[in-house]
């Protein structure tokens, strides 16, 4: 864009004419957008504060992005209805906490026991369709879906520790939606309650554990100072969490700046894949708040055994929800045939 001080440099009838133009004004207004995180401000400095700050480096002055931490402006519950009616212009979350009304919102989050590792979830969008599936369903309720990314596994950090199924049963855990209603059927007691309230809840006995992240997250956001134990046993090998915008705010951006934004998202995916790839590894080793405790593989298998069904279930409510359900299965064969390192059996 034409700088200011160049249409000054290029002669009086230029200056004059040009400059008083209204579009060539409008044009040298800043695009500003407002962003909400499902993170908290701890956790959000790692998982998209530094792809905020590079675009707005890199939009140099053309468009500056806003950045609010969890609950800020609205609830996370919300944050679909404030984006979608253009409260919020850009939204970084999983579909599940922020009760987006789509038939791909079950997945969002961490489906029970789909995933394995970080890097399922590109291969899924990138190689098995999962993208251009999302793209849709989100279009047609007026918001883009820009990327698709993954984060840590999901496993439980708890007050008392957990050596068999059995040591679930009534313990009041803060989880996502569709994980707690899996989880039911172990005696969990799903509770719903604001990110930043979860510490306290804690401390109260309001909660008894949490199942929202892995040991990397558990760390980062103070939550090893309220428990004392990590089951190593994970509800899924990754969460699935994305970029969204507000489809009239997106389509009016200039060409450059959706590309330089899907750019800056794409890095902030790559920087979560080794950060947390790291970071579980070294805190299970190297941790010094948290003891570790694992159910036995055999006794595990019982919870494997009711997730292929709990998917077939959800296949079972909607021809789009049975399509992902069947690309999920079809990569998870692949992945097993497919042996080691893909899979260990």
């Amino acid at each position: 864009m034409t700088s200011r001080r160049s249409f000054l440099t290029k002669g009086a009838l230029a200056g004059a004419a040009t400059l008083a133009a209204p579009s060539i004004v409008r044009a040298q207004e800043v695009i500003k957008w407002r962003m909400q995180t499902y993170a908290g401000a701890a956790l959000g400095e790692q998982v998209v504060k530094p792809a905020v700050d590079a675009f707005n480096r890199i939009a140099k002055g053309q468009m500056e992005i806003e950045l609010f931490f969890a609950d800020q402006l609205v609830p996370t519950a919300e944050l679909f209805r404030a984006m979608q009616s253009g409260t919020i212009d850009c939204v970084q979350s999983d579909d599940d906490s922020m009760a987006s009304p789509t038939e791909v919102t079950v997945f969002g989050g961490y489906f029970p026991l789909g995933l394995r590792y970080s890097l399922d979830v590109p291969a899924l969008f990138t190689k098995y369709g999962l993208k251009a599936i999302w793209e849709e369903e989100y279009a047609k309720v007026g918001v883009k879906h820009i990327s698709a990314g993954a984060w840590d596994p999901c496993h439980f950090s708890t007050k008392d520790p957990i050596n068999t199924l059995a040591d679930l049963q009534g313990k009041r855990v803060f989880t996502f939606p569709t994980a707690g209603r899996f989880l039911t059927q172990f005696g969990v007691v799903p509770v719903t309650l604001p990110w930043e309230d979860i510490e306290v809840a804690m401390q109260t006995g309001e909660l008894d554990g949490i199942a929202w992240s892995g040991i990397t997250e558990v760390y980062t956001v103070g939550w090893s100072n309220v428990t004392n134990y990590f089951l190593t046993n994970n509800i899924s090998g990754a969460w699935i969490g994305h970029f969204f915008a507000n489809m009239d705010r997106w389509n009016a951006l200039p060409a450059h700046l959706q590309e330089m934004l899907s750019i800056c998202f794409e890095q902030s995916h790559y920087y979560r894949q080794h950060w947390y790839w790291a970071g579980e590894a070294d805190l299970r080793v190297n941790g010094p708040k948290l003891k570790l405790t694992t159910i036995p593989d055999a006794e595990w298998a019982t919870v494997e055994t009711a997730a292929a069904k709990f998917w077939d279930e959800i296949a079972a409510e909607s021809e789009v929800k049975a399509k992902v359900v069947a690309i999920i299965k079809q990569y998870n064969d692949v992945m097993v045939k497919a042996g080691r390192p893909y899979r260990y059996t």
